[in-house]
């Protein structure tokens, strides 16, 4: 459902497409679309999307927005993105509300996870 002056889709890059789609598959399910070689897209994953392929990546260092994901099972999350080839770059931390670590998927972009 579209609603007027809300987020309501998301672009991020990526250096290879065909990881980016193995890995979000592999740790979190998502299915894609394909919009000629250099774009996927995704839906029904919390907000709409796509990766575009670029050279460049998101990373809180950089200035960029973060990406979180929310998880059941903290340890279990973090084991299936290390397992796909994602790297943990923060480890779990407290935070109020919750706990949370911070990883890069195969192309350098950084998000985060967190649960209760």
């Amino acid at each position: 459902m579209n609603i007027h002056e809300k987020i309501n889709y998301l672009e991020l890059p990526a250096r290879d497409i065909e990881k980016t789609r193995s890995f979000f598959s592999t740790v979190f399910g998502w299915s894609f679309v394909d919009y000629g070689h250099e774009y996927i897209a995704f839906s029904n994953e919390g907000i709409d999307g796509g990766f575009y392929r670029s050279d460049l990546n998101c990373s809180t260092t950089n200035g960029s927005a973060l990406v979180i994901f929310y998880s059941n099972n903290l340890e279990q999350t973090m084991e299936k993105i290390k397992s796909a080839g994602g790297s943990i770059i923060k480890p779990v931390f407290t935070f109020p509300g919750g706990r949370r670590f911070h990883f890069s998927d195969p192309n350098g972009n950084e998000f985060a996870v967190w649960s209760d």
